[in-house]
């Protein structure tokens, strides 16, 4: 004869203390598998391209700044023309005696001026054309397209020597090649907001806040544009290359800003006064080496923004982090990380995964 014991039911308390249990350990769960910060799955993955990028512009831009406190007057003619780099002149001195250096100082920063002016500008100009209009719709996107596509099978260049052809010598500033380069310069990605901004608006959250009653401005800020940040941050960071170089070709060929020093007016002057025939590359090679290696600084940077954008180098991406996770934890001291290290090697050693 069997002995039958009969089970007896949880009680309250246990069911209450079971229920807690299960929702401390869910919380925790929660907290551990929850991303550190929102900001960061926008931000480019650490690379040594990257830091190569950041350190350039920091470079440049700091001798852009700082540099021109630290020099002589830019325009100062003295006796001593065409003399090589020395200790009095660290570049050398032009055709009439101003010192390369003092005027490499200058002509960065109206170069980063340009730069920047044109990259706000365009880029204000495209997230208004493209982004505003896609999330509108109707007529008012109708008619942004038709205006962003007119502007996006115009020839860039041409229209640009045009126009700074036909603005006087004395009223072609700094600002006034800024805006021609701004308008000539936003319609492509304007195009790329746009189709960026369609898909983005058809998601639940954002109909939600539509039903919701949120206001548009109040929609496109806060729930389109964050996931448009790093789109906005490339087609900044383009624009700013853009607008160097095209600043560059206009002043070479004369059309650039008549009252403002740039890297591209000092290869026009190089140009005129004739320092590659009579071998001064002390006048003419520092602004185009300058000028590359900005180019290159914000390619590399670019670059970079592009791991974020690109859903082909999400993985890349994600598995990168977990690389530098595994030897994160591959390296901690204590009896866990050798047990992991151990348990990687064995399983590599073993089964070909």
């Amino acid at each position: 004869m069997t002995n039958i014991q009969q089970e007896t039911e949880p009680t309250i308390g246990a069911l209450t203390e079971e229920v807690e249990a299960d929702s401390t350990r869910s919380i925790a769960t929660a907290r551990r598998g929850r991303p550190k910060g929102g900001v960061r799955r926008f931000l480019p993955t650490l690379t040594p391209w990257l830091v190569t990028g950041i350190v350039l512009i920091v470079g440049v831009a700091l001798f852009g700044l700082l540099g021109p406190l630290l020099v002589g007057d830019p325009s100062a003619i003295r006796d001593s023309g065409m003399q090589p780099p020395s200790a009095d002149n660290l570049l050398g001195t032009t055709q009439t005696g101003q010192d390369v250096l003092a005027q490499l100082a200058f002509a960065t920063r109206g170069s980063l001026q340009i730069g920047l002016i044109v990259g706000v500008l365009a880029t204000v100009l495209s997230a208004f054309f493209g982004i505003l209009g896609a999330y509108l719709g109707g007529i008012m996107d109708e008619a942004f397209s038709l205006f962003s596509n007119v502007f996006l099978v115009i020839p860039g260049l041409p229209l640009v020597i045009v126009i700074s052809g036909l603005v006087p010598q004395e009223a072609r500033g700094l600002w006034t090649i800024a805006i021609v380069l701004a308008i000539t310069s936003w319609a492509g990605s304007a195009r790329v907001l746009r189709a960026q901004t369609m898909s983005i608006r058809n998601r639940d959250y954002v109909s939600a806040a539509r039903v919701a009653g949120e206001r548009p401005w109040r929609v496109i800020a806060v729930e389109i544009l964050p996931n448009l940040l790093p789109v906005l941050a490339s087609q900044f960071v383009f624009a700013v290359i853009a607008a160097i170089l095209g600043e560059a070709g206009l002043s070479f060929l004369g059309l650039g800003a008549s009252n403002s020093s740039t890297l591209g007016t000092m290869l026009f002057y190089a140009q005129n006064g004739f320092a590659l025939a009579q071998g001064a590359w002390w006048w003419f090679v520092p602004p185009g080496l300058l000028i590359a290696l900005l180019g290159m600084g914000l390619s590399l940077v670019n670059f970079s923004i592009d791991e974020v954008i690109n859903p082909r180098l999400a993985n890349v991406r994600a598995q990168r982090r977990r690389e530098r996770r595994a030897r994160r934890a591959a390296r901690r001291p204590g009896p866990g990380g050798a047990a992991r290290l151990t348990e990687t090697t064995t399983d590599r050693k073993g089964v070909a995964r």
